[in-house]
């Protein structure tokens, strides 16, 4: 549904004032897109993952700190899963093409055969 007249003039105000406020802000916002926000919690997230993996192969220290490995493992994983979905399958060839070996298009890799393209 298309904005009214009165309402774009109303949103050409706040960005106008925005960009004259924070321009920092201003562009942080135009250079971060989805891609960029989804790719940098994948990577967080794997790396959480090996912490986790690490922390489960110290059961010998704790019982405990191996609960707290695969807790973080489980929470990591469910978080790329999601991040995963969220991108779409241009994306995700777009996390492939990236060229090199990198964990992000080994991610888009297994999630493109896990959904069957």
């Amino acid at each position: 549904m298309p904005l009214s007249d009165h309402e774009q003039r109303i949103l050409d105000e706040i960005e106008r004032r925005l960009a004259e406020e924070d321009p920092r802000l201003v562009e942080q916002v135009g250079r971060t897109d989805l891609y960029t926000h989804l790719s940098r919690r994948i990577r967080l997230a794997a790396g959480a993952f090996v912490v986790g993996v690490l922390m489960l192969l110290l059961f010998v220290v704790s019982i405990w700190m191996a609960a707290a490995g695969f807790v973080i493992m489980l929470v990591s994983a469910v978080v790329v899963y999601r991040s995963l979905g969220q991108l779409g399958r241009d994306q995700l060839r777009q996390l492939q093409d990236e060229g090199g070996f990198s964990l992000t298009s080994l991610l888009g890799r297994l999630a493109e055969r896990f959904r069957g393209v």
